[in-house]
């Protein structure tokens, strides 16, 4: 009888350790159930929110294209503008050459008169020196003296000649001329485009009345 008992009570513990075994054994499989299912939500969450963040980042970047869009716009009106005053600049330093050229143009020619006169009376000084020497010489012949007056006569006249050709020249609307003289052949260089019969004519009879030369002789041209 008491060993009856005795098992009775070993069975039942064992009964409820296993009962107790398979109550914790459900237990931990809903806790584990649970955090699955919360991990999954978790997980779900933050898929949906990496969502909210990648459709956040594709405004953005749309925004972002937009502005990209919008930006050549405003450079290609930059760039416009930026050509459109390259070229006033550039055709205002068109022009600035465009005058700088004649201005330089017209330079040269002045510098042609004025170097030309400046010659041809460099040349005519140094006759006329020579002469007074001759004549100024106490080893000269008679004939020598006579001679170098002469010529010193000659040259003075024909110097004169010259300059009032020249001013005459100028009132008929020619300001720069220049007139050179070897022997009977007279040329007359008139700063000009161009010349008219009339505009050859009247310098012809200066020429021929002021230094008694013949028409046929004198040669006249333009610079």
């Amino acid at each position: 009888m008491k060993l009856l008992k005795k098992n009775q009570v070993i069975i039942y513990v064992i009964a409820i350790m296993i009962m107790t075994a398979g109550y914790l054994n459900f237990t931990t499989n809903a806790n584990d159930n649970q955090s699955i299912e919360t991990s999954m939500q978790m997980e779900s969450k933050d898929d949906t929110l990496l969502a909210d963040i990648g459709d956040a980042t594709l405004v953005n970047s749309n925004d972002v294209v937009t502005g990209e869009e919008t930006t050549p716009t405003s450079e290609n009106q930059v760039k416009n503008e930026s050509e459109n005053s390259n070229n006033e600049g550039t055709e205002q330093e068109e022009t600035q050459k465009g005058k700088e050229v004649q201005t330089n143009s017209e330079v040269t020619k002045d510098d042609y008169f004025v170097q030309s006169k400046l010659e041809r009376d460099t040349m005519y000084s140094q006759m006329l020196e020579t002469y007074e020497k001759v004549l100024n010489s106490s080893n000269s012949l008679e004939t020598q003296k006579q001679t170098a007056t002469q010529e010193i006569t000659r040259i003075n006249e024909l110097k004169n000649s010259i300059m009032i050709c020249e001013n005459l020249i100028k009132t008929k609307g020619f300001e720069n001329s220049i007139i050179f003289v070897n022997d009977k052949s007279i040329s007359v260089i008139v700063e000009s485009e161009e010349m008219k019969p009339e505009d050859v004519a009247k310098i012809q009879n200066i020429i021929s009345r002021e230094m008694k030369a013949e028409i046929d002789n004198i040669h006249i041209s333009t610079k």
